[in-house]
């Protein structure tokens, strides 16, 4: 078995590739192309509406007696939580790239992603057959921005390519394969001297390397990441697929299993259709048996699997049993979420679950009708259920329900969602979420909690320094000695300063980069208690924050432009004008820092300026001040 996920920058070829998939391995009897609409993976209506991929899709196929559990992942970055979820439970992946435009920005953070996790990676240099394409500039490109050491094992020639490993040429003549023995000598020395120079088995058999030997060390280079393996080809031509499929087996690890062992299964997406709520695992260990029972042990909570499903996209077939490392779809749970682990009651497990990116856009949504209203809480809890990196809550002052998300397009699609679902809801102008943060600090501040109205009173007499801290977050340290504040109380004030942080002084954004130091205080023998150091704490973190200098943070995004060289100088113009920072620019493309804010409607800006031709990406960068 391989478990594996496609990865690459939006338009790629991402799709197509596993369209091509999976049609050569039998699994539907039709290409499915994106520009018709007729995908497999992208089956929701806005994926095939906007033509790009939004939602993880799982796939399920067979080759040369292996299955292959694919995951089509997104590439545009407002979606790269769908990423992060996918990549958590992969054992690999085929990072695919554009041969003309090399490692882009989108490229570069998934491969960060799949650091993170350690998954062994190849890939794939797609769309060979367009003007302009360079495997070799492509191949610069991964050794340049991704710090990696490529092992390129084919080698591009007319209709086809070369396969330097097994030292034959393989062309496509009609989609139908031909294969002819001969190599490319020179290509393979090139490929044999770069992978003796990391693999000591092959440095012994350097100059009479067999194809064995070669095909075996470079398998454990790309298990170990040292060092990935490039292929190329064109998958809208169907040309370079099926040597593809033939490394994911040949270099890619199988999961490693033990089904004997108490069932383990990770959660990574939740989605509701035709179908009902399907919940979708992978399998670390043991089996999951139809109609059995599993245990959640973060919310000591029993569920029974009423069904088990081998997914592909948007169809389902029916299997009694999952074993170890299989990725299935289970019927019948009604509350596990992303990131809960389901074992057994008597040897509950707990796996990481995968991180959830911070959402950076807001918008203000409303029922148009009373009934309208009143559906919209469940419709917002059902769409950040199947997606954890959107968030809804309630503005405190304005009382607006606001929707959060990674990026514009993402609050976009959702909103879209939530009226094909039947909600009719407007939509505000999206906000950016702001930030607050100390410049300049306090020390000493002294707040006493006394409060006495009958019976039991509250006392609580707390001493606190404020100063910025490196970076984003929030740190609490105590120096009070000689037991002045037990240590009870001192978790009661971190716990009342980490309330006071979510409304500032300044305009009631979160505060963070702030360290707190509790350094003195007092109790009394009767009336001080937890709660009355808890807001000890709040009220005299909120009064030490008024005290000091902050200053106000807003969200900034890395921006790519690639734009014809006439087009250049009004898009720097127009950045600019969006209090852009410009890093880099080499006259085909404009890199630049530019504030989320004014990113709101430059896609349709930049298609204006630049009649269609020209295209950027994004992705986070953090926060910087206003």
């Amino acid at each position: 078995m391989r478990n594996l996920g496609i990865l690459a920058h939006v338009d790629a070829g991402k799709t197509t590739l596993t369209e091509r998939i999976l049609f050569l391995t039998g699994a539907t009897w039709k290409r499915g192309e994106v520009r018709d609409g007729t995908t497999v993976t992208d089956f929701d209506p806005q994926e095939r509406a906007r033509g790009i991929t939004i939602f993880a899709a799982a796939v399920s196929c067979d080759w040369n007696g292996r299955r292959l559990n694919l995951i089509d992942t997104p590439g545009h970055v407002d979606f790269t939580d769908e990423v992060e979820r996918a990549l958590r439970v992969l054992d690999g992946a085929v990072v695919v790239l554009d041969a003309v435009a090399g490692v882009e920005p989108q490229s570069e953070a998934v491969w960060r992603q799949a650091d993170r996790y350690g998954v062994p990676r190849i890939v794939f240099v797609n769309k060979l057959d367009r003007p302009g394409a360079d495997l070799d500039a492509a191949v610069r490109s991964l050794r340049e921005r991704l710090g990696v050491t490529p092992l390129v094992a084919q080698a591009p020639i007319e209709g086809g390519v070369v396969d330097l490993v097994g030292r034959r040429t393989l062309t496509w003549q009609d989609g139908e394969l031909v294969v002819t023995p001969g190599g490319d000598p020179v290509a393979r020395q090139r490929l044999e001297e770069a992978v003796a120079e990391l693999h000591p088995a092959a440095l012994e058999e350097l100059g009479a390397m067999s194809d064995e030997t070669l095909r075996k060390a470079m398998r454990d280079l790309t298990a170990r990441n040292r060092a990935v393996v490039v292929l190329c080809g064109s998958a809208y031509r169907s040309i370079g697929v099926e040597p593809l499929l033939d490394a994911v087996v040949d270099y890619l690890p199988a999961p490693s299993v033990d089904d004997e062992a108490p069932p383990a299964a990770l959660v990574f997406k939740v989605q509701t259709g035709r179908q009902g709520r399907l919940t979708f695992v992978r399998v670390y260990s043991g089996t999951l048996v139809k109609g059995g029972t599993v245990w959640d042990a973060v919310e000591g909570r029993a569920e029974r699997v009423g069904r088990i499903l081998r997914v592909q996209a948007d169809r389902h077939t029916d299997v009694d049993r999952a074993a170890a490392g299989d990725i299935v779809a289970l019927a019948g749970l009604k509350a596990a979420r992303a990131g809960t682990t389901l074992s057994t009651r008597d040897r509950p497990v707990v796996l990481e679950a995968p991180a959830t990116a911070e959402p950076l856009v807001s918008v203000a949504l409303e029922g148009r009708t009373r009934a309208d209203a009143h559906r919209l809480p469940g419709a917002l809890a059902a769409l950040v259920e199947e997606n954890p990196s959107l968030s809804v809550r309630t503005d405190s002052e304005s009382g607006q329900t606001l929707l959060s998300g990674m990026g514009e397009l993402q609050v976009e699609v959702a909103v879209t969602r939530l009226r094909e679902s039947g909600v009719a809801v407007t939509a505000g102008r999206p906000r950016v979420a702001y930030r607050e943060t100390v410049v300049r600090g306090v020390r000493g501040l002294t707040h006493r909690h006394v409060k006495q109205d009958g019976g039991s009173g509250q006392y609580a007499h707390v001493v606190l320094d404020v100063a910025p801290a490196d970076g984003a977050g929030f740190a609490f340290a105590s120096t009070v000695t000689g037991g002045r504040v037990p240590a009870e109380y001192v978790r009661a004030v971190e716990a009342g300063c980490r309330e006071a942080l979510a409304h500032g002084p300044l305009a009631g954004h979160p505060v963070t980069g702030l360290r707190v130091t509790l350094t003195d205080g007092a109790t009394h023998v009767k009336d001080s208690s937890e709660m009355a150091f808890r807001a000890a704490g709040r009220f005299g973190l909120r009064a030490a924050l008024e005290a000091c200098e902050l200053a106000l943070l807003e969200p900034v995004a890395d921006v790519t432009v690639h734009a014809p060289a006439e087009n250049l100088g009004g898009v720097l113009g127009d950045l600019a004008a969006r209090r852009g920072r410009v890093t880099a620019s080499d006259g085909e493309s404009v890199s630049a820092v530019v504030p989320l804010a004014e990113l709101f409607g430059y896609a349709t800006d930049l298609r204006s300026r630049t009649r269609g031709r020209g295209t950027f990406s994004t992705r986070p960068a953090g926060y910087r001040p206003v």
